[in-house]
């Protein structure tokens, strides 16, 4: 589902009521946790989590005129989805998180490429999201960025 959304609250505030307390915990349990010098906002029509133009001035090489992106999550019509691009560029932190989600979650892991679905918003499992959170910084992730998917 698209929002027209301008802040993360607005986005929250646009989706189905009985989302809305799920989806203020999964903000917080991000924002809480990732290293510093993230910033949130509003990136293709989520709620994303970028490395700004003030501390990575080449952007994002698709279009420089946007941040780097590094994560996000969205409401859809079935699920919320949770976008990590250190789960689709680093093997090791695919694989952890694949190994540690039987531990927190009785359902089957429902993932993709980059993108965790949750189908079932009560059993989201916001500790494990937390660990993940904190796995790169902004200093790994730019170079991760720029040594395996940045095109020059």
């Amino acid at each position: 589902m698209q929002y027209q959304a301008s802040t993360p609250e607005d986005y929250i505030n646009q989706t189905p009521e009985e989302r809305h307390e799920v989806l203020k915990q999964l903000r917080k349990t991000i924002t809480t946790n990732l290293p510093k010098d993230f910033e949130e906002g509003i990136q293709y029509g989520m709620i994303g989590y970028y490395i700004p133009h003030s501390v990575y001035t080449d952007g994002y090489h698709c279009n420089p005129k946007e941040p780097l992106p590094f994560m996000s999550f969205a409401s859809q019509k079935n699920s919320i989805n949770l976008y990590h691009s250190g789960i689709y560029a680093v093997p090791e932190i695919h694989d952890w998180f694949v190994s540690e989600y039987p531990k927190h979650c009785k359902r089957k892991l429902d993932m993709g490429k980059s993108c965790i679905r949750f189908k079932n918003i009560n059993e989201i499992p916001f500790n494990l999201i937390a660990e993940l959170c904190k796995k790169l910084s902004v200093k790994e992730w730019i170079s991760i960025y720029e040594t395996n998917i940045k095109k020059t």
